[in-house]
């Protein structure tokens, strides 16, 4: 006889028992008291009903051959006394050469948890594509006073991912779904890969997905829903700083950054800064970037900018990029460098004009952070250009090699504790002497921290920071960082060691994340000073 007829015979038989002792006494006034005559454990129920529920409950916990033994009325007081038998779930498990290789053990074994090991079956038969799989058992008989059981399989019909459907936001570009469609269209229907829809929607730059995904289960096909919303994504950055600028004159710095993105629901950005540095430099830059171009995984990326000192040079970048869209986290692309630089104070002779055209190769990952008070968890951009340069008052070509690489990624320690590490490098290689308006410019808020805004220069540099944060709460966190880096300057021939260090607070308000940074920064081997302290004040508004 099975475990599930035993079960149904036995729970008949209590039911008949117990309804007559209502009938032939008055329950509502009686205590009923269950003794286990195995553990002499006495439970006490309220009436009938509740002790019926708890011998029933024993057969659901794989006592199957539970017996009442005696049952005993004195007065007011019912003991009624029952012998559990043998736990069920405590059995010699028996299985077909399938099964047995599917869970990787022995046609027959012992297990002290039977429900345990149907629950793993069925699992690993999901796992499978077996979605509506059911786990049989089968009592064979009493073996040394253990239980044996045959376990078996209905497998059912194997379910694959046929198709997605976008709920709420439906107005993404076809692509994104087209590329959710490649990735797990007609692969098998687990909890793998369920799983694996569910964390590719997670910190979407453009989407947010308002619950997990929910499946529809047709006759003949599997359907994922997916339940979207658009992303609040466009951004305003302002920044103001205090400080000295190279003749220890107070100045004040700032930038602006604005961000547009998909406005016009095709997860396009358009991104305008503006910045001005305390040695009376301005850059101005222009990007725009399109990720699906004619509804491929094909992005164009044009950035146009512009830097002028003062009244003695200004340079103009024109860079146009095309690149494939990997997924929503990398990019890799091929781009084209177009720059001329004019001198305008010819009394200046550290600068000259140039021209500049060449072509280059670049890869981006970006990944968003889980907190919403870090911008990023992991950012990765790589860059190699080959430059062709003409110098047209010298008439001489020259050609040059540029590299740049940055990373960065907030590593959380434990508790509200977290560490952001970043690395920063940049080099031009080339065959004759730079010359001031060809060097590359960094240092500043968003950089070398410590110094003023594009106020280093030098063929070559690198530097590495580490900055320790904690969270209060989720709306604010403290930081405290240091900074470690080196600059060549060949026209100079400088090789100076630098270091910055600084402490910082950022919180939310109703209008943006605020943020405000003290820092200083100087050679290693010159002295602290108080005068050379940045202060810096800035929010990040989204609309």
């Amino acid at each position: 006889m099975s475990s599930k007829s035993e079960t149904f015979l036995l729970k008949k038989i209590i039911f008949i028992l117990f309804l007559f002792i209502c009938v032939f006494s008055k329950a509502q006034q009686h205590e009923f008291w269950l003794i286990d005559i195995q553990t002499q454990k006495n439970t006490l129920a309220k009436d009938s009903i509740a002790a019926t529920q708890f011998l029933d409950s024993l057969s659901q916990n794989n006592y199957y051959l539970t017996q009442l033994t005696k049952v005993k009325k004195d007065g007011n007081k019912t003991e009624i006394y029952f012998d559990k038998g043998k736990n069920f779930n405590e059995v010699l498990v028996k299985v077909n050469d399938e099964l047995a290789k599917n869970i990787k053990l022995e046609n027959q074994f012992f297990t002290k948890n039977l429900d345990s090991l149907k629950k793993v079956i069925n699992e690993n038969y999901r796992n499978q594509g077996f979605t509506f799989n059911r786990v049989k058992s089968k009592f064979l008989r009493m073996e040394n006073n253990i239980p044996q059981i045959e376990l078996s399989v209905i497998k059912g019909n194997p379910r694959n991912i046929d198709s997605f459907v976008i709920k709420g936001y439906e107005k993404v570009p076809k692509r994104f779904i087209k590329n959710i469609e490649k990735e797990f269209q007609g692969k098998k229907y687990d909890d793998q890969n369920f799983l694996r829809i569910n964390n590719s929607m997670q910190n979407h730059p453009f989407v947010i997905l308002e619950k997990p995904p929910q499946t529809l289960f047709k006759k003949d096909s599997t359907q994922i829903f997916l339940f979207l919303n658009k992303k609040k994504t466009n951004t305003f950055d302002g920044i103001i700083g205090f400080g000295n600028d190279n003749s220890n004159k107070f100045t004040f710095n700032g930038s602006l950054n604005v961000n547009f993105k998909n406005m016009f629901n095709a997860f396009e950005t358009v991104n305008v800064f503006w910045q001005r540095n305390p040695d009376k430099g301005q850059t101005f830059d222009l990007k725009t970037d399109l990720p699906y171009l004619f509804k491929s995984n094909l992005g164009t990326n044009i950035n146009i900018n512009i830097y002028r000192q003062d009244s003695t040079f200004a340079n103009v970048k024109f860079l146009p990029s095309f690149y494939l869209h990997a997924n929503n986290r990398q990019k890799i692309g091929v781009r084209g460098t177009f720059e001329t630089s004019v001198v305008m104070d010819s009394l200046y002779t550290q600068v000259r004009d140039f021209r500049k055209k060449g072509i280059g190769f670049w890869y981006e990952f970006n990944e968003p952070s889980d907190v919403e008070l870090f911008l990023y968890k992991t950012r990765l951009r790589a860059e190699a250009d080959y430059i062709s340069t003409n110098y047209p008052k010298e008439n001489v070509n020259v050609n040059q090699n540029n590299l740049y690489f940055l990373g960065e990624r907030n590593f959380y320690i434990s508790g509200n504790n977290y560490l952001n590490l970043k690395a920063e490098t940049a080099f031009i290689n080339s065959k004759t002497e730079l010359v001031t308006n060809e060097l590359l410019r960094f240092g500043g808020w968003n950089s070398f921290r410590g110094f003023n805004e594009n106020a280093l220069l030098a063929d070559f540099y690198y530097y590495g920071s580490a900055e320790y944060r904690y969270l209060v709460g989720s709306q604010a966190f403290f930081d405290i960082f240091a900074q470690y880096g080196q600059l060549h300057n060949k026209n100079l021939s400088l090789k100076p060691k630098l270091y910055s260090f600084g402490i910082g607070f950022n919180f939310f308000l109703p209008i943006g994340l605020i943020s405000f940074q003290i820092s200083n920064g100087n050679e290693f081997g010159n002295s602290v000073k108080f005068g050379d302290t940045k202060i810096h004040w800035g929010i990040l508004s989204r609309f």
